[in-house]
């Protein structure tokens, strides 16, 4: 594994705000404020055993400002692109008699504000879009025209994901919630119509406490204080499970908050099964590797009933956790790569390549040698079944440690030469975030239900509560302060300072480092 932080003018120094890969050829189109689309081609440093480069093919201009969100569709013909102040492309890939280009295809608009997060269908017919406007739109891209509109939340909807398997979109919003909705067509004429409705809002969770008192219930979800417009949650390949970002989880009412992913089963989308903990800073962006993998080991130490392994990675402001679905800890940690926020991570179709981007202007990509991975293997087969008894989650009920093998590698960010900019107190950040990840504990969140709880949240859905105590809980989130055109025009100012400052500097490279460490998985239970 090599990887570093390229050292070129990607965006005219101003914030690179998303990236993905291309499903068939493997370019890399980037997004930022300079509102240009750029697409590159990665070059392997394999062979010189250096860092992988990118060099620039062409820019695709026609939105009128920052460009928040692109991705392409699952069969790689059309790209879609959300920016401010609404605009949301789809542009269609052309062949000429030059080679292929891009060209806008359809202007979709109906979002008011900001455009933060998009996912298509896995057929690539629709759309689902996230806005600043508190809303989620889902598209028929082949009509351009909206197919409905979710508008439950109360504040910005910066996350979107569509379930693979068709029956789930889920969305993540700053006002402190996450919500699950699932199709149930209705037919019109006897044609069936895509109609997807609220099932779950995932806002609060309740703590145990020691004597026998109520036990009060902490928000799962950090405020709309956190410092990003970016809360990019996914669904798993094979649609088993979702990983939400974002987490802010508290042991007990006096404690201090954890930062953490958490991961719903599909079997119980109605709270998360399990905590991923220890970041240093909050998540911001989840993204999950296209393949799976055959497994390594016979005794698996993870959490997971899967047949193969499946790889994802999970961005903070400030670093990276690569981790894997067959063992507890995070399989690679990379750090110190940048200097501002980080926005979106990508993953190329081969798993050849991961990529992050970052509001300092720059972006980080990072090259697997052959199976380094593991051996890919087809989904096709494999998917998890539609009957939503079958859980893909182990369940552990008491204490024990796991040992993590020496074989486990940790990738943390090193320098060739002293870098005069970083000061003193960031390179103590960048080592508290990765050794306070390496010795952070991991903890297992197991429901404990009996029959009687699960027919008493049934009665409790029925009756409408969940949507009561919901409208009371998002009521306490707090109106943003900033208003989001001031803050972007100082972030783009001081990321010009540090993009200038950035370019003399020597490029990065990562050295790899082989820790053995102990994890303390405890049960945690969260009531709804």
């Amino acid at each position: 594994m090599k990887g570093g932080t390229l050292q070129i003018n990607w965006h005219d120094t101003k914030p690179v705000l998303t990236l993905d890969f291309h499903p068939i050829s493997g370019l890399l189109a980037t997004g930022g404020a300079d509102y240009d689309i750029k697409i590159w081609l990665i070059n392997s440093g394999e062979k010189q055993k250096k860092i992988p480069t990118a060099s620039y093919q062409n820019s695709l201009s026609y939105h009128g400002s920052a460009i928040n969100i692109l991705r392409f569709s699952p069969c790689g013909e059309q790209l879609a692109s959300g920016a401010d102040g609404g605009e949301l492309i789809i542009w269609k890939l052309h062949t000429t008699e030059t080679g292929q280009a891009w060209k806008v295809l359809k202007n979709l608009s109906f979002h008011r504000k900001d455009v933060l997060d998009l996912q298509w269908s896995t057929d690539g017919a629709f759309l689902l879009s996230g806005s600043v406007d508190n809303s989620c739109i889902i598209w028929d891209v082949n009509k351009g025209s909206v197919l409905q509109i979710l508008d439950a939340h109360f504040h910005y909807v910066q996350g979107v994901a569509w379930d693979p398997l068709s029956k789930y979109v889920a969305s993540l919003s700053s006002d402190r919630t996450c919500r699950i909705y699932a199709n149930r067509p209705t037919k019109s004429k006897g044609v069936e119509k895509m109609n997807y409705v609220c099932q779950h809002v995932i806002t609060k969770a309740g703590q145990h406490s020691t004597d026998d008192s109520k036990s009060a219930k902490n928000h799962l979800f950090h405020d709309e204080t956190l410092p990003s417009f970016f809360r990019r949650l996914a669904w798993s390949p094979d649609g088993s499970f979702l990983l939400v970002p974002a987490g802010s989880y508290k042991i007990s009412s006096m404690s201090e908050s954890i930062n953490s992913a958490y991961i719903f089963s599909r079997k119980d989308l109605s709270r998360p099964a399990l905590q991923l903990p220890g970041a240093s800073k909050p998540v911001v962006a989840v993204r999950f590797c296209p393949l799976a993998f055959n497994l390594r080991e016979s005794n698996s130490a993870g959490f997971f009933k899967l047949p193969y392994r499946l790889i994802f990675a999970i961005a903070t402001l400030n670093s990276l956790y690569i981790y894997d679905t067959e063992s507890v800890p995070p399989i690679a940690i990379l750090a110190g790569l940048h200097y501002a926020a980080i926005t979106d991570i990508a993953w190329s179709n081969n798993a050849r390549y991961l990529a992050l981007s970052s509001q300092d202007g720059y972006c980080t990509l990072v090259e697997f040698e052959n199976d380094e991975l593991g051996i890919p293997i087809s989904l096709s087969g494999n998917k998890v079944s539609k009957d939503e008894n079958k859980s893909p989650l182990v369940t552990k009920s008491e204490d024990m440690i796991i040992e993590a093998s020496t074989n486990d590698k940790l990738v943390t960010a090193e320098t060739k030469e002293p870098d005069k900019r970083k000061t003193e107190a960031e390179t103590k950040d960048d080592e508290t975030a990765i050794n306070g990840s390496i010795a952070a504990e991991s903890r297992l969140i197991e429901p404990e239900r009996n029959e009687a709880e699960s027919r008493k949240a049934e009665a409790e859905t029925e009756d409408g509560k969940r949507t009561t105590n919901d409208s009371s809980d998002t009521a306490e989130s707090r109106p943003m302060d900033l208003d989001r055109n001031e803050v972007d025009n100082r972030k783009i100012e001081t990321e010009k300072i540090q993009g200038k400052q950035a370019q003399s500097a020597s490029s990065r490279s990562t050295a790899i480092q082989n820790k053995p460490a102990k994890r303390r998985i405890t049960p945690m239970a969260i009531d709804p």
